[in-house]
């Protein structure tokens, strides 16, 4: 996706004008869309004329019009997105107030006004537009003294940072000017991994290199992070793969990209992080029944009592009708990450996220037991009875 405008005003009011580039771009403009939105786009609209002889004809136009969202229809299979509703701009074509079906395609671009755009909705264009959140695959290319670091999309390959280091020759006798360039080396190329690599996102590093040069680094890295207790290397440790590269330039990630043991690891998916999440969740609510929380009012409570660690929420939630129970989402979400909870939007087209769906699409994993919810939802459950 592509940010080609945003015009927000301080009370978060205005319009923001997109480019959808892959078809994976109509599923994130389908989560932008809500009823009662502003949409300006390039349509066809069949036309009738009339000539001087009074016979009536009729003719395809293309126009740019601006409707009043009401209905919205969108085709998983095809990627396709239908956005139905009235005319609320002057157009010599289309009357105000008349019903109009815009298609909106990739690659055509489009305007989207709307009253108050929440943080949800802000993260997911924010996401949509950077392609570092869809590159779920990072890359160092080194040999002694260049390394790029890099990230890999499913389109491109983008360098975050390229590291030079001038390392002398080993003299004989004498190594210890070799060996402290080689450190400083190391030790920028280390900074620039955490600097650049989103560790939430990537779930695989590849380390290329010829020679014995990604071993030595790996070494020197990860003997570092436990002398400094570095949580965000070592937790990350498994999602390093060492492989081999002809040289240290980026142009040797390719033949790294093609190593057998990379593909078969990148035939992950992204969705594993949400797949892991919602098996933590009902290991929970197996062994730790007082941990585990399902359902609005029960997650709010916790929420209440600070307690949340993980919150585990469909993306379905957020294409509410009801403007307030979409804001309660909404401040649940920005709620617990003030309490510095991790929140997890499942997508609705993944396997996880339809059984998130059947937990009533919110769900969450408590930092600590808080007995007094599940011992309301007893006394409740036995005066229903």
């Amino acid at each position: 996706m592509r940010l080609v405008r945003k015009d927000l005003e301080k009370d978060n009011a205005g319009q923001v004008t997109l480019i959808p580039e892959e078809p994976e771009d109509m599923w994130h403009t389908y989560n932008l869309l809500q009823v009662g939105d502003s949409l300006r786009a390039s349509t066809i609209r069949k036309v009738q004329t009339e000539s001087a002889t009074g016979s009536v004809g009729s003719n395809r136009v293309r126009t740019t019009l601006t409707l009043c969202v009401e209905a919205i229809d969108f085709d998983s299979q095809a990627c396709q997105l239908r956005v139905k509703g009235t005319n609320i701009q002057e157009n010599e074509y289309v009357k105000m107030g008349a019903y109009h079906t815009i298609e909106l395609e990739p690659n055509r671009q489009f305007t989207l006004a709307k009253k108050q755009w929440d943080s949800v909705v802000l993260e997911r264009i924010e996401q949509a537009c950077d392609p570092a959140w869809s590159a779920d695959v990072a890359a160092v290319v080194m040999q002694e003294g260049l390394a790029h670091v890099c990230l890999v999309t499913p389109s491109m390959t983008l360098t975050r940072a390229k590291v030079e280091v001038n390392i002398p020759r080993k003299r004989k006798g004498n190594c210890s000017q070799h060996d402290r360039a080689l450190q400083r080396f190391y030790e920028q190329v280390v900074q620039a991994i955490q600097r650049h690599i989103n560790f939430e996102v990537v779930k695989c590093v590849l380390v290329a290199s010829p020679g014995f040069v990604r071993e030595q680094f790996c070494d020197y890295m990860f003997q570092q992070a436990v002398k400094t207790d570095n949580k965000l290397l070592l937790e990350n440790r498994p999602k390093f793969l060492q492989v081999h590269s002809s040289s240290g330039h980026k142009y040797a990630l390719k033949e790294a990209l093609c190593d057998p043991t990379v593909t078969s690891r990148l035939s992950d998916t992204k969705a594993a992080g949400e797949v892991k999440a919602l098996d933590d969740f009902y290991k929970m609510l197996q062994h730790e029944p007082d941990r585990a929380f399902y359902g609005l009012k029960h997650v709010e409570k916790a929420n209440e009592a600070m307690a949340i660690d993980t919150l585990l929420i469909s993306d379905e939630l957020f294409r509410h009708q009801d403007v307030a129970t979409r804001a309660r989402y909404v401040k649940l979400v920005d709620s617990v990450r003030e309490n510095m909870g991790t929140v997890r939007i499942f997508s609705s087209l993944h396997v996880s996220g339809e059984q998130l769906g059947q937990l009533t699409g919110v769900a969450a994993i408590l930092r600590f037991p808080v007995a007094e919810l599940s011992d309301q939802e007893d006394e409740s459950s036995s005066e229903e009875d």
